[in-house]
């Protein structure tokens, strides 16, 4: 799809509406009338820029990502894991939270959402993760093979809905810090 009509700033602008408005009415009430009169702009411009809701929504995520993995490589896992968790800010970590949970709910009604989640925000950052892993098997630090391996991903995303199911709090940079620590390097037998 052409997205040379809309300047880089224009963009932008857009997507930073299209998050305002999943963090005030949630996915499912979000519309593309909402969104193209907050940003003063025809509903026909986002439908030819970006094809659908779901692929709005979900460009507009990936596009306020604060840090990408691929960026990362400090020479050991652990500096890896920190590197990223120090990128993220406790205000920015309580916003997101709220969001990607009102995300969660919304995908399971929603294959579309689901679909382009997984295409465009979830794979790239699995790519990114697989580089870290497969770094750290080449320096010796993770046992080639290892079966925590494959379930680094499900560590990660444990961390951020447990804490907010069990202890009733988003998490924040200190409780993910420990988290690496205590229990996905341990896991990876390091």
């Amino acid at each position: 799809m052409a997205r040379s009509r809309i300047t880089p700033e224009r963009e932008a602008e857009l997507y930073a509406a299209v998050l305002d408005l999943l963090r005030e009415v949630g996915y499912d009430a979000l519309t593309m009338d909402a969104v193209a009169t907050r940003t003063r702009s025809s509903k026909a411009t986002l439908y030819r820029q970006w094809g659908s809701k779901p692929e709005l929504v979900v460009r507009a995520l990936r596009s306020d990502k604060p840090v990408s993995l691929t960026e990362i490589d400090t020479g050991s896992l652990r500096g890896d894991f920190h590197a990223v968790v120090d990128r993220i800010d406790d205000c920015r970590l309580e916003k997101d939270s709220a969001l990607m949970r009102g995300l969660a709910q919304a995908i399971h009604g929603n294959p579309d959402l689901h679909q382009a989640m997984r295409e465009l925000l979830f794979e790239p950052e699995l790519t990114g993760l697989d580089a870290l892993l497969r770094r750290a098997v080449e320096r010796g630090e993770v046992q080639e093979g290892h079966p925590a391996l494959r379930y680094v991903v499900h560590m990660i995303v444990g961390a951020f809905v447990a804490r907010q199911l069990i202890e009733d709090r988003a998490p924040d940079q200190a409780f993910l810090a420990d988290y690496v620590d205590a229990v996905v390097l341990p896991a990876l037998g390091i």
